[in-house]
């Protein structure tokens, strides 16, 4: 009997068309389609300005499309007000960008924290400062939760940026160029981190990159280009 738990993640025909002031629309995505399952790993490559970037900030509900439909966990995200749509960004969806993107003038631990003060609960308090604890021991910076960004290597950043994007336990965590401004050896031990969180969480993971060492470590490759989705060839683009 085939199995009819929706997906993780699914995109119908999605295409997002720019209109700079002035001058002709540029058609970035052209009729996305794409499903992936609980606990799947999926590179998304493709050259600089095709649309990688995009992709990633609709499946975020950052940006909306201009046709088709985006579903996270069987939830349509483009029929969503502003306020739904940020509840469900901040609860089922993990982000980790190029730039970490932490508050400088927070700690470590602080900043992990930063996606649970979007719906305070006094309640949970401890357990959301235990389980930030528990992120850092296990990204390997269980002594620096008092330590400042400004202190930090850009391999030790990024952890911390992946430990914040867990806070919230969420079912899909998108990365975008995770190990684009780390040199050789954190980008190595950044992909094995993310490797084996999905491994022991299942937590689902689509990564958008130009680095074939990266995507070769996920589980499913996929090229974008001329703004549609297709199956990668193995050295491609």
């Amino acid at each position: 009997m085939p199995d009819t738990r929706p997906a993780v993640l699914e995109l119908d025909s999605v295409s997002r068309v720019f209109r700079p002031p002035g001058e002709p629309p540029v058609a970035v995505l052209r009729g996305v389609s794409l499903r992936v399952e609980a606990g799947e790993t999926l590179a998304i490559l493709g050259p600089s300005g095709s649309g990688k970037s995009t992709l990633l900030n609709l499946i975020a509900g950052l940006d909306r499309p201009d046709a088709g439909t985006i579903a996270v966990q069987g939830r349509d995200l483009t029929g969503l007000g502003d306020r739904d749509l940020a509840r469900l960004r901040n609860r089922q969806i993990g982000f980790i960008f190029q730039l970490h993107h932490l508050l400088p003038q927070c700690t470590v631990l602080e900043n992990i924290l930063v996606p649970t003060l979007a719906e305070p609960d006094r309640a949970a308090a401890a357990s959301q400062r235990r389980r930030a604890e528990g992120l850092l021991k296990r990204v390997g910076l269980a002594d620096r939760a008092g330590a400042f960004p400004g202190t930090l290597s850009g391999g030790e950043r990024q952890r911390v940026a992946v430990a914040r994007a867990l806070i919230h336990q969420p079912p899909l965590l998108l990365a975008d160029e995770p190990t684009g401004a780390l040199d050789a050896a954190a980008a190595g031990c950044l992909a094995d981190l993310l490797m084996e969180l999905n491994r022991e969480t299942g937590t689902t993971l689509l990564v958008v990159t130009h680095s074939l060492d990266l995507a070769r470590r996920l589980g499913r490759r996929m090229v974008l280009r001329d703004g549609r989705l297709e199956a990668s060839a193995e050295g491609a683009p």
